[in-house]
């Protein structure tokens, strides 16, 4: 038989009938995913309007997500049948050892390698995730409406982002952090994350609060305005008495 126990969560006695029902919905998604909500409504004995109901509720809140079944057979009218599958922030509330594995790993590369193989180790892992989506955040204009593109980007990568307007400026908020154990102790990946940010969109930010820390979210300060990195010319011409526009 499977052993499966590593990626079970720990059970909250004191959890409701609907988180629990919901937590067993997840967990099918994890271990048998793409998954269909008729097969779930099975599994658990329960009806298919209340799978529905679940699935629904996690795709909301960003942790799962679902994709049209392969076609075997001619189908009538109809929407075609879904498989749901879980992103990787519903994975993350079941835990596992990629945590332990990444930490020894980098130990070992900061043993073998010193200070400089951890920040070039960092800065390629976050240009490998920021580059896929480079083309769609350039395509904004102005650092808050790039900052918006790339919260929707982060989002896909699992990190649950969002934007918001302060007054001097506006957040990117990652509610999430699928590293957070890690950086923990490598604080070099939020600071290759927020050097990459910087470069992204053109203007210089600030790390205000990091989940590492214990902090609720990572926020990221975006002013308003461009103000140049170390090295960055704007694209934005500015003119004699005024603002850049």
């Amino acid at each position: 038989m499977k052993n499966v126990q590593s990626v079970r969560p720990t059970p909250d006695a004191g959890q409701a009938p609907e988180g629990r029902t919901r937590l067993s919905v997840a967990r099918l998604e994890l271990e048998q995913g793409p998954i269909s909500a008729a097969t779930i409504a099975d599994e658990l004995g329960i009806s298919p309007a209340a799978v529905r109901r679940h699935l629904d509720a996690l795709v909301a809140d960003g942790e799962a997500y679902s994709r049209d079944a392969p076609s075997r057979a001619p189908r009538g009218r109809g929407r075609p049948a879904k498989l749901f599958l879980l992103t990787e922030t519903g994975r993350a509330r079941f835990g596992h050892a990629y945590d332990d594995l990444a930490v020894a790993a980098i130990r070992f590369l900061a043993e073998s390698g010193g200070e400089q193989a951890v920040r070039a180790f960092a800065e390629r892992r976050v240009a490998g995730m920021i580059d896929r989506h480079r083309p769609s955040v350039l395509a904004a204009t102005g650092p808050t409406a790039r900052a918006e593109a790339l919260a929707e980007a982060l989002t896909r990568e699992g990190y649950a982002a969002s934007t918001r307007t302060v007054g001097t400026g506006g957040q990117l908020c990652q509610h999430h952090c699928p590293v957070a154990h890690v950086a923990a102790e490598f604080p070099q990946l939020c600071e290759a994350e927020t050097a990459a940010f910087a470069e992204l969109l053109g203007t210089h930010v600030q790390r205000l609060a990091t989940i590492a820390r214990g902090d609720a979210a990572c926020t990221t300060h975006v002013p308003s305005t461009d103000v140049p990195t170390a090295g960055h010319v704007p694209n934005t011409p500015t003119h004699h008495g005024g603002t850049p526009e």
